[in-house]
């Protein structure tokens, strides 16, 4: 069960990063790259969960 909300929180980090990149403030776009790499971090942990059987 942890894999699919890992994954999905993932996903929501990885689209709000994306759409804060797109912003003309510098800060903003950091910001933004900074949450698209903790949504990929987080998709990459729910795939070991899933693969651990939750015992991550």
């Amino acid at each position: 069960m942890g894999e699919l909300k890992d994954k999905a929180k993932g996903m929501a980090n990885e689209t709000v990063g994306k759409v804060k990149q797109a912003s003309n403030d510098p800060e903003t776009r950091a910001e933004g790259r900074a949450q698209e790499r903790k949504g990929e971090a987080q998709q990459v942990k729910g795939s070991i969960k899933g693969a651990l059987g939750d015992r991550v």
